[in-house]
């Protein structure tokens, strides 16, 4: 059992839900991402995304591409962020996945990926544009190295999309809310609930809803029918806020803390 199903596989013997935060790799250096990363784990996230900054990051929105765009000026590749990867696996075993474009990854190398990827202590990926039809190759390659393969279904998603997705995802099933790009939103699409009913009935998988959930209040709404709520935007954005300022990373801890719904009171 990877360490993404044992996480989910706790979480449901608890009765809990998860929380999973996305974070560029590289923003604002990846010195700062790994103690980033220590300490969104101690925060008590479930998974964390770890993006791979791309140049042209189609599906994502503003904050997200400022992210990419201030990851880039460092000129690291993935094996640097691999590298990241493996000094945090040496303090935590919360899992990490890579959300990446096809791009980085193919450059990289499919098997070299899987292979360096899996000795670092990634636990999956998810490629945003690439779709299961033309995923066969590189799912074979991830799940050789027991990496899983996390794929995307939208509001739009015919029941035959989410039929395939579910044959072919292991770790869990990412949810988009509604359709667009990625940031933070006052309220979360009624779409989303409609949509995670429709994945139930064609996979076991736990199911993440992502896409516009930016507070305690909006993560409490979607633990009522999802399995975890990700928070991308709205991390990066304080982490662009709080860019230069020794504090960054506490203060970070903090939001993260503060997105678990016995929280919302606090804030």
């Amino acid at each position: 059992m990877s360490r993404i199903a044992e996480v989910f596989s706790q979480l449901k013997r608890e009765g809990r839900r998860g929380l999973i935060p996305f974070l560029t790799a590289g923003d604002p250096d990846l010195e700062t991402t790994y103690h980033l990363l220590i300490e969104i784990a101690r925060a008590g996230a479930s998974v964390i995304e770890l993006g791979v900054p791309f140049s042209d990051p189609v599906a994502d929105g503003p904050t997200i591409q400022r992210a990419s765009e201030r990851a880039l000026r460092h000129r690291f590749g993935i094996a640097e962020i691999l590298d990241v990867v493996a000094e945090f696996r040496k303090k935590s075993e919360t899992p990490v996945m890579l959300f990446s474009y096809f791009n980085p990854l193919l450059q990289f190398g499919i098997e070299h990926l899987g292979r360096e990827a899996s000795v670092a202590g990634v636990d999956g990926v998810l490629v945003t544009d690439l779709v299961p039809e033309e995923a066969v190759e590189f799912s074979q390659k991830m799940k050789t190295h027991d990496l899983d393969m996390i794929f995307l279904v939208a509001p739009t998603s015919t029941d035959a999309r989410l039929h395939m997705v579910a044959e072919r995802s292991s770790g869990f099933i990412y949810a988009v809310s509604r359709a667009g790009v990625t940031g933070a939103r006052t309220e979360i699409s009624s779409e989303a609930e409609h949509l995670v009913s429709r994945v139930r009935r064609f996979s076991p998988l736990p199911v993440a809803v992502g896409f516009g959930i930016s507070n305690a209040q909006q993560v409490a709404e979607v633990w009522r029918y999802a399995d975890a709520a990700v928070v991308g935007s709205a991390l990066v954005s304080e982490i662009e806020k709080l860019s230069g300022s020794p504090d960054l990373v506490q203060h970070v801890g903090e939001f993260v803390r503060h997105l678990f719904p016995h929280e919302a009171d606090e804030m």
